[in-house]
């Protein structure tokens, strides 16, 4: 059988999706079953070439709209006829089963940010253009074949909003690559963090995230340890954030990374003192799994989707409850009683990209049977 993976545009950096591509798609072609091919059409810069508006985020966002919505739909739309299966990566991109046979493609669904302003209009009001792109995108979703979905909270989130088919769901819990294991495979990596510990956040800066959590958190920890730092991984400070930097004083015990392999975080995860996921939602927490792998100490916000992933190896500590957070933490980095590093461990063997592939190439052989 012949499929197509069909992935975001690279030029967007959404990293979590970008990796989940291609470790399916690696996994994917070890199966000599199907023929494989990853679909990414160019990119097309328009908005962001007019002179006066070069360089400016509202080019680009105007570009990625166009992209999304006209060219990927009219460059898949030609494709219709070449394959046997089509497997949209990401549900963002889910207005692309418009233009394909909807009884043979499938959609991974991470989460359901894409239609709050849909189902909870009152807590993301959005303008009329944005509803209307996402009730595109969810309309695409509903008439896809199938669609995965990585944790029971997320399925759970589409069946209470009636989102989906129930029918229709299957569940791919997502893996973890190679590279996160407790061995130190690189010491030399990173020897401007060798002389202090550090706490880490590995993520983007958008709302969820409460990157304001974070930092409040770090400030109040830095009082009770002189030496800690504070490393960033990924995402680009919004202008409350960087306020925020400056009025707290902790700009100068910040070290921020981007674009860093997944070879090079792993040594970020090892070396922690603690690995912090604050966010108020998620679809299922990739950091958590990936620094337990790691034999790190995952403290992160206590999420239904998140105990689902931690279970017992990870530490809970309410959203936004900055004294709770700040207490815990700080009974981390003075060594008392944590998960066994055993039990971390052994939660994260729980996932495996292999696994994940499985799921998802049984059932399109289920659906190429009917």
């Amino acid at each position: 059988m012949r499929a197509a993976l069909l992935c975001d545009y690279p030029e967007e950096q959404w990293h979590s999706m970008d990796l989940c591509a291609q470790m399916l798609l690696s996994h994917w072609r070890m199966d000599r079953r199907w023929q494989l091919d990853p679909i990414r059409p160019p990119f097309h810069h328009r908005v962001a070439r007019l002179p006066k508006l070069r360089g400016r985020k509202v080019a680009f966002n105007s570009d990625r709209l166009l992209n999304r919505f006209w060219d990927y739909p009219n460059y898949v739309k030609r494709l219709a006829s070449q394959f046997d299966i089509f497997h949209v990566c990401d549900h963002s991109y889910a207005q692309l089963v418009h233009e394909l046979p909807a009884e043979r493609t499938g959609v991974y669904c991470h989460d359901i940010d894409a239609f709050r302003s849909l189902i909870e209009p009152g807590q993301e009001p959005r303008p009329g253009w944005y509803r209307a792109m996402s009730q595109r995108i969810l309309d695409g979703l509903q008439k896809a074949a199938i669609v995965f979905y990585s944790t029971a909270s997320v399925r759970q989130q589409l069946e209470h909003y009636q989102l989906v088919n129930p029918d229709r769901l299957i569940q791919a819990s997502y893996g973890i690559s190679l590279e996160f294991s407790p061995i130190e495979t690189a010491p030399s990596l990173f020897p401007e963090l060798a002389d202090f510990p550090f706490i880490l956040h590995v993520g983007s800066c958008i709302p969820r995230k409460r990157i304001d959590v974070l930092l409040d958190v770090f400030a109040q920890l830095r009082d009770r340890h002189p030496n800690l730092r504070l490393v960033k991984v990924g995402g680009d400070w919004t202008s409350e954030q960087n306020e925020q930097l400056d009025r707290l004083e902790i700009r100068s015990r910040l070290i921020q990374f981007h674009n860093l392999s997944t070879h090079e975080i792993a040594a970020l995860y090892r070396r922690s003192a603690a690995v912090l996921v604050t966010s108020q939602a998620e679809g299922f927490g990739l950091p958590v799994i990936e620094s337990l792998a790691c034999g790190a100490i995952a403290v992160v916000s206590d999420l239904p989707v998140l105990r689902e992933v931690g279970g017992e190896a990870a530490i809970y500590c309410p959203v936004g409850e900055i004294a709770t957070w700040v207490e815990t933490v700080d009974a981390v980095l003075v060594g008392q009683r944590t998960p066994e590093k055993s039990l971390r461990l052994a939660q994260a063997s729980r996932y495996s990209w292999q696994t994940h592939t499985k799921a998802i190439t049984q059932a399109y052989l289920q659906l190429g049977a009917r």
